[in-house]
């Protein structure tokens, strides 16, 4: 089902919104946010220089450190007092990434939302368990608010108690599961193991999988435990950008569908930063020009994916990206959550008793990531009670810091690789 007239607009029609809007992003931002002018300037560009759309390329890009600078509302258009909603990331150096939302942008966030899940098969008939975590992830409220919004009916079940998910999976008839990847094969694992068949005894048939990876292996494995019959799409977004509804696929499973009225898609050489042509892989850049408090201009991604532009067979005729090929730079995605191993670093450093040589193993266990951190030890001991202080130390810091639970293998000093160049510190076992 097709939710909006917008995603089946011409070409020129979806290029004069968006240069009408890019227009009118450029000037509000030029006049409201400090940072962002300042750039502006050092680049000898005023809002009128943005005469097409070709002139975007002219504008600076906006980067993750940017906000991380200008915490908490630096970047942002608006005073507080107008936002509705805040959310952030659980940072990477301390500071968070924060956004926040007006009654505008909510409005926004909640028809781009409606519109990739129509895309995935989503109705109102829909039972939509969410199996994200509720807080300040906009994950779960992002698809709350969307699915709600087509008139499904929500089970905001969260993350974690799997068997009680399962429960009400069967005594609710959900129809519709929300989840990541990972998490939905392993809640037909457990299904399995309480003697509950997914195919037969459970009603799900569409999958609204996000927040990773969704390869084609993946998904066959989703058809496997689920039925051949269960619809499964990927849909995709950032904190930064708005949260889940930037694009998403159809049942045609062909690239997602960008919401090209709210979001103008670039693909960059990640290096260069020259902007590369149509179906050429590289690093995606997004301008919003619908946001109200945190309208960003190029925001890098650090997404690989690329773009075509031709109608799809299901009659939209919105651009598309790919499905993601990973990332420019070395961000881990374990369990849906984003880890920068210079996060893992710090906690390393931070705990007395260490070294600074260390190493990070990611690895599948089934259908879930494990986290595993070797690290050495400052000076050899045998003292029990000392390794396990140490021990719990870095678990409980990784587990504020990330919010994860990893296993922590203490070496003897001079144990793992030294590296003349650059240290290679992550073997991430699930790409073998």
């Amino acid at each position: 089902m097709i939710f909006a007239k917008e995603e089946t607009l011409s070409r020129a029609e979806i290029e004069k919104i968006q240069l009408e809007r890019l227009k009118e992003t450029v000037a509000r931002v030029y006049e409201k946010v400090p940072p962002y002018r300042k750039k502006m300037e050092d680049a000898g560009l005023r809002p009128e220089d943005i005469r097409s759309l070709s002139d975007l390329s002219r504008l600076p890009f906006v980067t993750k450190q940017d906000l991380r600078d200008n915490y908490p509302f630096g970047l942002f258009a608006v005073p507080k007092e107008e936002l509705l909603r805040i959310h952030a990331s659980s940072g990477t150096t301390g500071k968070p990434t924060v956004v926040g939302y007006t009654k505008g942008d909510m409005d926004v966030w909640t028809e781009c939302v409606s519109r990739i899940a129509c895309a995935g098969g989503a109705t109102s008939k829909d039972v939509a368990q969410i199996c994200f975590g509720y807080g300040m992830f906009t994950g779960a409220l992002g698809l709350h608010y969307g699915l709600e919004n087509i008139g499904a009916t929500i089970v905001p079940s969260s993350t974690g108690n799997s068997e009680k998910q399962i429960m009400f999976m069967k005594d609710f008839g959900t129809t519709l599961l929300v989840a990541t990847p990972s998490y939905a094969l392993r809640l037909a694992e457990v299904a399995r193991g309480m003697g509950v068949d997914p195919k037969t005894d459970l009603n799900v048939k569409i999958g609204l999988v996000g927040s990773e990876l969704l390869t084609d292996a993946m998904r066959d494995e989703m058809h496997k435990w689920w039925g051949d019959d269960m619809l499964v799409t990927s849909n995709y977004g950032m904190s930064e950008l708005m949260g889940p509804g930037v694009s998403g696929e159809c049942e045609y499973m062909d690239g997602m569908h960008i919401n090209e009225d709210f979001f103008i898609p670039e693909i960059i050489d990640p290096e260069t930063g020259e902007v590369l042509p149509e179906g050429e892989w590289g690093e995606l850049v997004i301008t919003c020009i619908k946001k109200e408090a945190l309208p960003l201009i190029r925001y890098r991604t650090k997404d690989i994916t690329r773009l075509t532009y031709e109608k799809c067979k299901c009659g939209r005729t919105t651009c598309r990206m790919a499905n993601l090929s990973g990332r420019s730079d070395d961000m881990l995605k374990i369990r849906g959550v984003n880890v920068f191993p210079s996060q893992i670093e710090e906690v390393v450093l931070s705990v007395e008793g260490l070294g600074p040589h260390y190493e990070i193993i990611v690895e599948r266990e089934g259908y879930s990531d494990k986290l595993t951190i070797r690290v050495e030890l400052a000076q050899a001991t045998d003292s029990f009670g000392v390794l396990e202080r140490i021990s719990g130390a870095v678990k409980n810091k990784l587990r504020v810091v990330l919010g994860l639970d990893a296993k922590i293998m203490l070496e003897s000093p001079n144990t793992l690789a030294r590296f003349e160049g650059k240290a290679k510190r992550v073997r991430d076992l699930r790409l073998k």
